[in-house]
């Protein structure tokens, strides 16, 4: 094996890693995070955990992937400890599927039915195909992810070929045989596995390196055997790595990963090689094959998961008395503490939808402070202000956390679709968070007429009570069109907010009025200026987040040109709407006195 060889391996091996990579990668994108939420809500039982981590690994093709992600979630607290042993268990099976794929190289006959399983046969094909749809797609589209899983394919083939070529003449070399004989060691097999994995954490990558130094001839399954045990021991530093500076649940999911591989390894060299001692397996000493290390490695995989599935609970406690509770010194309450894990940056589509429901969340409990900030107008009610003041320090730390967290996810690879949502979300937090300040401006107006024993006129009353349901209604609207991404439901907040507007003015007259006639004082005067700039600004707000949601997935206009660019036939249906809703919060005079219909 001279210089040539080695750089043809060295190469090979470098397109290898980043074909895998790249196709890994374009198959997460593809799924848009759909996937992940389906592995955090559907396991409830651990038998459909475990057929749910192993689908999702066979089809993202990475375990460690997988089980990075449930360390992040149980570090969130979106999963429990003993949900997350099935998806582990399941990880292990589903990542046997890409030494299966692997394993097309050694496909050997002369039948062209047979050559045209050979991935150098169809591998071009690919590429070529790959490659006419990541050029032709536009940009973030499923056509160009399409392509670049195809691409990765085909690359991950290629060079799976070209390392079986470089390494075929090492059959011959003396060197190279002793080094392998030397393997055969049980302990040393089961090490240079381990380390060989730790170092590329990836046991699919290390699994397929095997692979193609089988093609030398010269690697014997008694060699093979113990590094692919060692390969489901090396797997795990990915996910001990990934819980570092995590939870104590985080770090024990990680231990129920190690020790899963770990009594699975234990236990099945210990039997193997007891048996071995009586019966002599000879195949031992044959040649392996790309075929019989996927087989090893399904077998072991498939095998531990069904021994060691009815212990799973074992496995938990044993995770809970290697990483034990302590006693910890009294802190500050973290019940309300928002977070998102950084783990998932590494999966940009799954942490777009953990942005999606925490600003969903952020809306949700905004509009609670708005609904409980209203209702205390009329009767000021002390737990309901503390609640208040609450929701408005958790809707600063949403803001914060996911201001912060989208900075960094907009540097990632994302979808068409994500990159709108992230814009959408970073220009509608600050929204959301001042609508809840102004929910506690309105609590403190209330506060102060309750503490200086002050009330509105009842004509003043029942104004403010059809105002603060006009604005109750189109918190309500807004939040339910954001959450749902309805842009229909969207175009019918600016009109409540123009008829907001208009029921403030006419507010601000009749006071006026009551003033000049004496029923009413300049103290409280004072205090309802408060509150309607209050009202006012929060549907305000609510129409900017309407708007930016119309202008945004309408992909048409900004926020500026949004109304000019109305139409004849939208200016009249706008109107419409306008007068239909003044109608519905309408004040009425009767007999010079102001009544309100509701």
């Amino acid at each position: 094996m001279d210089i040539f060889n080695v750089l043809s391996m060295i190469g090979g091996l470098s397109l290898f890693l980043y074909g895998m990579s790249t196709m890994g990668d374009a198959l997460s994108k593809m799924a848009g995070g759909k996937l992940e939420i389906i592995l955090e809500k559907l396991t409830s039982k651990r038998i459909f955990a475990v057929l749910l981590g192993a689908a999702v690994t066979a089809i993202i093709q990475s375990s460690s992937a997988t089980t990075v992600m449930v360390v992040g979630f149980v570090n969130s607290g979106i999963m429990h400890l003993s949900q997350a042993v099935g998806i582990i268990m399941g990880a292990n099976v589903g990542t046997t599927i890409t030494s299966w794929l692997l394993s097309l190289t050694g496909i050997q006959g002369s039948n062209v039915w047979i050559n045209l399983l050979k991935p150098s046969s169809f591998s071009p094909i690919l590429a070529a195909v790959g490659i006419i749809l990541t050029m032709s797609g536009k940009d973030e589209s499923k056509k160009k992810d399409v392509g670049s899983i195809l691409l990765g394919f085909a690359v991950l083939m290629f060079g799976m070929e070209t390392m079986s070529g470089a390494v075929s003449g090492l059959a011959d070399n003396t060197a190279f045989t002793g080094m392998m004989t030397a393997f055969s060691n049980p302990l040393l097999g089961m090490a240079v596995g381990a380390i060989l994995t730790a170092v590329i954490q990836s046991s699919s990558a290390s699994v397929g390196i095997l692979q193609a130094l089988c093609s030398t001839g010269a690697v014997h399954y008694s060699v093979a055997l113990p590094i692919i045990m060692g390969q489901n021991i090396g797997t795990c530093v990915t996910s001990i790595i990934s819980s570092v500076g995590a939870s104590k649940n985080a770090r024990r999911a990680a231990m129920v990963h190690l020790y899963f591989n770990l009594i699975g390894t234990i236990l099945f060299m210990s039997v193997f090689y007891t048996l071995n001692g009586f019966i002599d397996f000879v195949f031992l000493e044959s040649s392996a094959g790309a075929a019989g290390i996927a087989m090893i490695h399904s077998l072991f995989n498939i095998g531990a998961t069904i021994i060691l599935f009815p212990f799973s609970s074992y496995l938990v406690k044993l995770a809970e008395i290697t990483i034990p509770e302590k006693a910890q010194p009294v802190k500050e309450d973290t019940e309300n503490k928002i977070t998102i894990d950084e783990r998932f940056l590494e999966r940009p589509a799954f942490a777009m939808e953990i942005c999606r429901q925490k600003v969903h969340e952020m809306a949700e409990v905004t509009k609670k402070a708005i609904i409980l900030a209203l209702e205390m107008l009329g009767h000021y009610d002390p737990d309901k202000a503390k609640e208040v003041i609450r929701i408005e320090g958790i809707v600063d730390q949403y803001e914060d956390v996911l201001g912060s967290y989208l900075v960094k996810l907009s540097g990632k690879n994302i979808s068409a679709k994500d990159s709108q949502s992230l814009s959408l979300i970073l220009h509608s937090i600050s929204d959301w968070e001042r609508i809840s300040d102004h929910a506690m401006s309105i609590v403190e107006s209330a506060k102060e007429i309750h503490t200086k024993g002050l009330s509105f006129s009842k004509n003043a009353a029942d104004e403010i009570r059809v105002l603060s349901r006009a604005v109750s209604d189109i918190c309500g609207l807004t939040t339910e069109s954001f959450c749902s991404e309805d842009t229909g439901k969207a175009m019918h907040v600016e009109p409540l907010e123009e008829v907001i507007d208009s029921l403030s003015k006419q507010i601000k007259e009749h006071h006026i009025k009551r003033l000049q006639k004496g029923k009413c004082t300049i103290e409280m005067g004072f205090i309802l200026e408060d509150v309607l700039s209050s009202l006012e600004r929060v549907s305000d707000h609510c129409s900017n987040i309407a708007v930016e949601m119309i202008t945004l997935y309408e992909n048409e206009y900004n926020t500026h040109e949004y109304f000019k660019s109305f139409t004849e036939k939208e200016r009249k249906a706008f109107r419409e709407e306008y007068e239909s809703l003044i109608k519905r919060y309408q004040f009425k005079k009767d007999d010079a006195k102001m009544k309100t219909v509701e």
